[in-house]
């Protein structure tokens, strides 16, 4: 088994050392090799996304990922920036299928800005989309316009679309998704989250997504536009199971599920293509801001390293140790600064990883 490490930007190096130091500790037959990414390769290969890099990445069995961006790189041409690392990535290798597991773990029920009756027991899995909608559809650019309220001014422009190939195998990922977790108990509904009072991109989304939900009569199927989703997230949290959206959607909607599990440093992510190759990083960026201090939280990237093994590299016993190892540190009250509260114990990034390395025993 061949990883693949791309630490990136910021806080990425300190927290992707964190889950090779678990990953070693279980002393399992893989190889993993370096290669920079980001702003990182940017300074060093003129591009956020080298050609060797991406050798790397397609030549892995799966890839750990840090973190890319800095405030720095905001004025280079977007194709130089940071972040089309992480596009380019997700468009050569098809990366399809993102998995947000957002979990409340007991400990934290008071980490979270929202009341512990709302949170305690959470389980979401929030599953995107990740190589079609706005973030990808052509044609897009700047241009004089033509027509609209203000013909002749510059104006910018990028297209939405999907087609059906594309809705129809993310909403299969998301039946099948519910299903295992039906067999572990979880309720087994999938909520198709679209506009499609609006857009006709999502009413064709909703129409293809009902569609494959008939393949699933043992799933329950719901939709809910977006406004709404992001509403029903914080009043009512856990009447969710598997939520399946598109890019745009999923983007925002993800990241506010995040804070219900107290921090977002908590929140791992895979992304898979069609033969369950995978990129796995914390659903946070690379906070500039505190890079190099010491005191982000690994356990994102950790749990991250946890889904890789379930996912791509086929090895669920290591996956449920790290998992285990982690809720243990949390029930030994340590905390790093983004989950801390009064009787409980600030360590840094390093300890944070020392203990779980500790916790498997």
């Amino acid at each position: 088994m061949k990883i693949a490490v791309l630490p990136g930007d910021g806080i990425g190096t300190e927290i992707v050392a964190e889950a090779i130091k678990v990953l070693k500790a279980l002393s399992l037959p893989f190889t993993m090799e370096s290669a920079p990414v980001g702003g990182a390769a940017y300074e060093s290969h003129g591009h956020p996304l080298p050609d060797s890099t991406l050798q790397l990445a397609k030549d892995a069995d799966a890839i750990l990922f840090g973190a890319v961006g800095d405030w720095k790189y905001d004025t280079l041409e977007r194709a130089l920036r940071p972040e089309q690392a992480i596009l380019g990535l997700r468009k050569h290798l098809g990366l399809f299928a993102n998995f947000r597991p957002a979990i409340c773990y007991e400990q934290l029920v008071n980490a979270s800005s929202l009341k512990p009756e709302l949170i305690s027991g959470l389980d979401i899995l929030i599953i995107r989309e990740l190589t079609g909608d706005i973030y990808f559809g052509q044609p897009r650019g700047r241009r004089t316009a033509t027509d609209g309220h203000f013909p002749g001014a510059e104006e910018a422009f990028d297209t939405m679309r999907y087609s059906k190939p594309e809705i129809e195998r993310i909403a299969h990922v998301a039946f099948q998704a519910a299903r295992t977790r039906k067999a572990a108990g979880s309720e087994g509904r999938v909520t198709s989250v679209d506009k499609a009072n609006v857009l006709e991109t999502f009413q064709f989304w909703k129409d293809v997504v009902t569609e494959v939900g008939k393949e699933y009569p043992d799933i329950a199927l719901d939709h809910m536009y977006v406004d709404n989703a992001a509403m029903q997230l914080v009043k009512q949290p856990k009447r969710f199971d598997v939520v399946v959206t598109g890019n745009m959607f999923g983007d925002i909607l993800s990241d506010e599920a995040s804070m219900l599990t107290g921090s977002i440093g908590m929140l791992p992510s895979a992304s898979l293509n069609s033969r369950n190759q995978g990129l796995y990083e914390p659903s946070h960026g690379s906070a500039p801001d505190i890079a190099g201090q010491g005191v982000a939280n690994p356990l994102a990237t950790i749990l991250s390293a946890a889904m890789m093994l379930r996912f791509s590299l086929k090895q669920p016993e290591a996956a449920a140790r790290i998992e285990k190892a982690v809720d243990a540190v949390l029930t030994q009250g340590l905390r790093t600064p983004d989950i801390y509260s009064v009787g409980t114990t600030k360590v840094g990034t390093r300890e944070m990883g020392d203990a779980v390395v500790k916790a498997l025993g």
